[in-house]
């Protein structure tokens, strides 16, 4: 494993298990009551199947349809073995260990309830075995366990990440469904309300998204509630947390505490990474006294990444990156080569005549050794970009977010509407002409093209700072790629970029960073 650790290796946040991790005035805590700020990964598509992160489209998105494509191809019997190998391979006692000497502190692990409960409530315990493997491989490594229950019974948002049946949110339609999530929440509680490893419990993933986040708002908060009450009744101890509606991100429904040990979660994606798009998080804070966690984010640029992760922190507010690992991706930090012929594999979802059984069974053999973390191509530029430990890039517009006197000093004023409203600092498009209402709709990491590209002008003394650990010095450069007239000191945050005369910048590359992507 060694040849995988990143360059330079990244410092350590181990776990503490002495105790349970708390909420206490608005901050997470552990258990000797040093105050926490989360940095983790999701480890998506292990117990739930997303069909993006094989590179599926319609006809395998889901759980159910990923299977069922699978027997198609590889019948029944292949498909169970497919499966089961499928499980040993893609998160391993290797992964847990990379995560950690990458300097994370915890994973979020989403849950299907079909892979630890049965029609009739009762507990499987091979899906169970899967968490408790986990639990032990990041007790030796130091890291928290988040249980995420991203699927629950009849599906939580009617989508596809969620499993749901019948493409509906049945968890509120369906009373069977809730009486098998409050059992099912049970069983967790039973199972590990003693384990010190286990961050917290997180209730649902994402409920209720588009229309249903009003039509069901009120059942929500009801069930959410009743969870509580039956999580307490057997528990006392585990940090709970609640997400809001609408991909997490409609918090209409916390008005007031429901239980003085729980946490808040809010997603963010594709959206400017600035202060007005989460103050209404910052504000629920406020009024609640209760902490905060952005539990989901990525799947974007390393520009993108590096300044949203930092507008996290900046405002204390921890976090998971979304996800660890997936199939030929340039936004996660193991990414899996995908083998010869899975282009055939793909095409097959519309055309079953694509691939022949010999050659899918080839091909998903080869697959279930390309997922072992030993065999995948690793991007420590994410993880780098994840904890500003020497980024290789850092976009202009990423100046810090503890404003005038403290992240900038400029005597022009400035801005394009939408995109960091709350700051004076001169930022324009580097074309004018046709440019996006929101530039950062980067799903795959592509490159910004031109009419996306955003830069800040400054004046001889104007400066800006960009909060970076490892940095000596960096080259910075203009919307053409020259060098611009600026002179890069160290500040106790980072480095803070000075005009020298008039001058424009568009991105920073740290010294120890790598210009290319």
């Amino acid at each position: 494993m060694t040849d995988l650790l990143p360059t330079p290796v990244f410092e350590r946040r181990p776990a503490t298990f002495d105790g349970f991790v708390r909420a206490r005035d608005s901050r997470l805590v552990d258990g000797a009551g040093r105050e926490l700020l989360l940095r983790g990964v999701g480890l998506g598509n292990w117990m739930l199947p997303e069909g993006y992160m094989w590179r599926f489209g319609p006809g395998a998105e889901s759980p159910r349809e990923i299977e069922w494509l699978t027997e198609r191809l590889l019948g029944v019997t292949g498909a169970g073995q497919f499966w089961e190998g499928f499980r040993a391979n893609f998160i391993t006692r290797a992964d847990i260990a990379l995560i950690a000497a990458s300097g994370f502190d915890h994973v979020r692990l989403p849950i299907n309830s079909r892979a630890i409960q049965d029609e009739n409530g009762e507990p499987i315990e091979a899906g169970y075995a899967l968490i408790d493997s986990l639990i032990e491989w990041c007790r030796e490594h130091r890291l928290w366990v988040l249980l995420d229950l991203h699927g629950a019974p009849g599906g939580q948002t009617g989508t596809n990440i969620d499993d749901s049946p019948q493409n509906l949110p049945e968890l509120f339609m369906e009373p069977r469904y809730r009486d098998l999530t409050l059992r099912l929440w049970r069983d967790l509680a039973t199972r590990y309300r003693d384990e010190t490893v286990v961050l917290g419990y997180d209730l649902l993933n994402e409920p209720l998204p588009n229309e249903w986040q009003y039509t069901y708002a009120d059942a929500l908060a009801e069930l959410y509630r009743d969870l509580t009450r039956e999580i307490r009744a057997i528990d006392p101890d585990h940090l709970i947390v609640y997400e809001g509606a609408h991909w997490a991100t409609n918090w209409d429904i916390f008005t007031e505490v429901w239980d003085e040990n729980s946490l808040l979660q809010f997603h963010k994606y594709w959206s400017s990474p600035d202060v007005a798009t989460i103050q209404r998080f910052l504000d629920a804070r406020d009024r609640l006294g209760l902490p905060i966690y952005m539990g989901e984010g990525g799947e974007n640029t390393l520009e993108w990444i590096y300044t949203a992760f930092r507008l996290y922190e900046a405002h204390n507010i921890g976090w998971n990156f979304w996800p660890w690992k997936k199939i030929d991706t340039r936004t996660s930090p193991a990414s899996i080569i995908a083998p010869e012929g899975w282009d055939r594999v793909v095409a097959s979802i519309d055309d079953p005549s694509a691939i022949t059984p010999v050659e899918a069974k080839r091909v998903f053999d080869d697959l279930l050794e390309a997922m072992k973390v030993e065999n995948v191509r690793w991007q420590p530029e994410v993880v780098s970009a994840l904890l500003a430990s020497r980024p290789a890039v850092i976009p202009a517009w990423g100046y810090g977010f503890r404003g005038a006197g403290e992240s900038y000093s400029v005597a022009a004023r400035g801005g394009v509407a939408g995109i960091r409203d709350d700051d004076t600092v001169p930022l324009r498009w580097a074309r004018k002409g046709d440019n996006p209402e929101n530039p950062f709709e980067q799903s795959d990491g592509r490159p910004y093209r031109v009419t996306e590209e955003l830069v800040v002008d400054l004046s001889a003394g104007d400066w800006v700072e960009y909060e970076v650990a490892g940095a000596e010095s960096a080259r910075v450069v203009d919307g053409e790629g020259v060098d611009a007239r600026v002179r890069v000191e160290r500040s106790d945050r980072g480095i803070r970029v000075i005009a020298t005369s008039e001058t424009t910048i568009s991105r920073i590359y740290p010294s120890g960073g790598d210009q290319t992507w």
